[in-house]
């Protein structure tokens, strides 16, 4: 997917150049919905995701493990 040049409701209208349709991302939700092609008024239900620092997220979920990369 890609950025079509367009805009609706002042956001980016995506494109999906394998199915040919146009795609606009619904506001306040994390949903796409298909505004034209062939998949017109189908809905992409988005993924919950938080936006923050590290320190956020493990202030949230302080049990949380992650890789630590060797410096070189």
């Amino acid at each position: 997917m890609t950025t079509s040049g367009w805009t609706y409701y002042r956001q980016h209208v995506l494109f999906d150049h394998e199915t040919e349709s146009f795609w606009f991302h619904m506001p306040d939700t994390n949903d796409l919905t298909c505004i034209a092609g062939p998949y017109a008024d189908r809905v992409l239900r988005g993924v919950e995701f938080i936006d923050g620092s590290w320190d956020y997220w493990n202030d949230l979920h302080p049990d949380s493990k992650y890789m630590k990369s060797e410096s070189r």
